[in-house]
């Protein structure tokens, strides 16, 4: 199944292959979940036991399940194929939230921290990868490689929208209903975007490992390593800056920081809405190997700008300029990463992307509270920026290394 091949690259043209609609739209209410379940869970266990404490190692846990078994969760769709795999997935993780859900609500329960603790990390273990498995979907309806840059783009663009969208939807939902009703909208959404999903004749195009184990372990991934590094230095960046904005704004606006540093985040996420798109509208004659370390200098400068920032107002500037780089940076590591991995390794290799950039945004915000209490939020943007810097260089250098020696290149 591919895009008709007289078909003009754009984000128009990418809609209109046979099913990419009915599918992505399908990924896009199943992928909704992520940001309405783990708000609602954390506010559902601060109600029900008053603790912080309980609450952050619970969020602790349902993170860390989610974020490093993902590969793992990737190796079994590449070996069994995406509907053998997600469904049962699928019905993990949504026995889980019910249980939670059932543990947390009614009144008088106080959610024993255990119990809540266990079946919230086997929710996170159980999350469905739709992000990843959408975009081994999009490798097979656009084989183009023009095509599938804009794809990616798109995809990219709507997830980070629907991170946005899920905590306000949370939001307004808790001003009606406790928050266990934000596990259970969560989990419906789960399960009919899954079903819609596993259901599409495009899916059917995915098929599982035939190798007899080529694609098993680190089988198949070969040439992952520079795009992983560098959206690891992307994701450390943006639990950096989630921090420091914070920290930035209560210095530089007191009684009004939670609202100010609001403003900037909007504006990262806006910066890296419009980059992307951006991003996928431009047909680039530089590959992509050579695009992802200049992209990531980009981020890396950016940053550091902000470290020069005055007040919220050039905070702001600068912090959209970040945002600009961050979208197509993720975007081209993904498309890099399938032209490296074997066609039976696509769903891992996305996966793997995908826990770079969440694991380092874990490792960021930890270093961010390290620093923010000892440093300068200025200066702590400052070396932020340049440890950005460092990882485009080694990313650089390494591309240019491999070039020099006739070897193979990493993607």
């Amino acid at each position: 199944m591919s895009a008709p091949p007289a078909l003009r690259p754009s984000y128009a043209a990418v809609l209109r292959v046979p099913h990419a609609r009915r599918t992505f739209a399908a990924a896009l209410t199943g992928r909704l979940s992520y940001g309405i379940v783990p708000l609602s869970v954390m506010l559902a266990v601060i109600r029900s036991s008053g603790s912080y404490t309980v609450a952050g190692t619970v969020m602790a846990l349902f993170g860390a399940a989610t974020v490093f078994l993902s590969p793992a969760r990737a190796a079994l769709i590449d070996r069994y194929g995406l509907r053998r795999a997600l469904v049962p997935m699928t019905a993990g993780h949504l026995a889980a939230l019910a249980l939670l859900a059932f543990v947390l609500a009614g009144p008088g329960r106080t959610g024993a921290p255990v119990p809540v603790a266990v079946l919230a990390a086997v929710a996170g273990a159980c999350v469905p990868p739709l992000g990843p498995t959408m975009r081994a979907v999009w490798g097979t309806l656009t084989p183009d490689r023009a095509l599938l840059q804009r794809a990616y783009s798109l995809d990219g663009v709507a997830e980070e929208l629907l991170f946005v969208t899920g905590p306000l939807l949370v939001g307004v939902l808790v001003g009606v209903a406790p928050p266990v009703a934000g596990i259970a909208v969560g989990a419906a959404l789960m399960a009919v975007g899954t079903a819609g999903f596993v259901s599409s004749p495009a899916v059917r195009e995915v098929r599982p490992e035939k190798s007899g184990g080529a694609g098993r372990g680190g089988a198949g991934l070969r040439g992952i390593g520079r795009p992983v590094a560098a959206v690891a230095g992307v994701g450390l960046a943006l639990g950096v800056v989630d921090l420091l904005v914070v920290a930035f704004a209560e210095r530089h606006g007191p009684g009004s920081g939670g609202a100010g540093a609001a403003w900037v985040l909007a504006a990262l996420s806006a910066g890296s809405a419009v980059g992307g798109l951006l991003n996928g509208a431009v047909s680039w004659r530089a590959p992509a190997t050579a695009r992802l370390p200049l992209i990531t200098a980009g981020l890396g400068l950016a940053l550091c700008g902000a470290g020069l920032a005055p007040g919220i107002g050039t905070l702001t500037v600068a912090v959209t300029a970040a945002g600009f780089f961050v979208s197509p940076a993720i975007t081209t590591a993904y498309l890099l990463a399938d032209e490296a991995a074997a066609p039976q390794a696509r769903v891992r290799a996305g996966a793997w992307v995908n826990t770079a950039v969440n694991a380092g945004s874990t490792a960021g915000a930890a270093i961010a509270g390290a620093l923010a209490g000892r440093l300068p939020v200025g200066l702590c943007f400052a070396v932020t920026g340049a440890v950005v810097l460092a990882t485009a260089a080694a990313v650089a250098v390494r591309r240019v290394g491999r070039a020099a020696t006739g070897l193979a290149p990493l993607a």
